[in-house]
């Protein structure tokens, strides 16, 4: 009977280490630029990126699906893309797949997201059996800092000329059920400008943990959403973009529920045999 514990316990432990915390880093997705659909970046810091171009719909990371919208007849993406380039210095949307500070491990890859407003929302769906999302690690596109940094040909520099405007860029974390009922949101400014003393405004430089605990559990779905003071007749002016690092998660508490079950039932009957 020990032997039966034993390979139990071991079994238990296997198990219960899958069901802990799950992190969707991106390392996992197909970066070959001969085998695969990602394409060279031929500016500063080398790199590739993914946009959807081969028309399939979105890819997966760490079992989580990550949607996206190709248009064939443009050339056009929205939604999430996946890139390792690493060019901080390149302004405009030529350079609209590296976050500003780079990878969080040189070379590796990281989402990009691109929200648009005429195409479907910018989501992840969480892998089944994980729906309580713990934090995610973000920052700030190229792009998106230069132009609100500096201004360009769409979109206002931040802060105007004085400095004094109160200008802000805001991304928006919705947690949604598997029946698309919404259950919380999170707020995080990609850039605040709105202080009284303008020393204390900021763009985001760097990578940053945002704390999803709010959103509770039961959560299928991360919806995405970009807002920001820069906005005019036909919508947001600031680039409409931001970069992902990762998604930390753990399963729903039922499945920590009936491990624990089973293996108490097994030893129960282990100890009823012996007696």
């Amino acid at each position: 009977m020990n032997v039966i514990r034993l390979l139990f316990s071991s079994v238990f432990l296997a198990a219960a280490t899958s069901l802990s915390a799950l992190t969707i880093d991106f390392f996992d997705v197909n970066t070959s630029t001969e085998s695969g659909p990602a394409q060279s970046y031929e500016g500063p810091g080398n790199g590739v990126y993914y946009y959807g171009s081969d028309s399939a719909g979105g890819f997966t990371s760490g079992g989580a699906q990550f949607v996206n919208y190709y248009n064939s007849d443009w050339g056009s993406w929205s939604g999430w893309a996946y890139s390792t380039t690493a060019d901080s210095v390149t302004a405009g949307m030529a350079n609209q797949y590296s976050a500003f500070p780079g990878a969080l491990t040189t070379g590796t890859p990281y989402g990009i997201a691109y929200v648009s407003s005429y195409d479907g929302p910018t989501t992840i769906t969480l892998p089944a059996g994980i729906d309580t999302p713990l934090s995610l690690t973000l920052t700030n596109t190229t792009y998106a800092y230069d132009s609100m940094l500096n201004g360009d040909s769409f979109a206002k520099k931040f802060g105007g000329v004085s400095g004094n405007d109160a200008d802000w860029f805001l991304l928006t974390i919705t947690g949604k059920d598997a029946f698309n009922a919404t259950l919380g949101s999170v707020e995080f400014y990609l850039a605040d400008f709105r202080f009284a003393d303008n020393e204390l405004d900021y763009i985001i430089t760097d990578w940053t943990d945002v704390d999803l605990t709010g959103l509770g559990t039961g959560v299928h779905t991360l919806e995405f959403t970009l807002t920001s003071s820069d906005s005019g007749d036909y919508g947001m002016n600031t680039p409409s973009y931001f970069a992902l690092g990762g998604v930390t998660a753990v399963p729903e508490p039922s499945a920590y529920a009936a491990l624990v079950g089973a293996f108490t039932l097994v030893l129960a009957l282990t100890r009823r045999r012996r007696s």
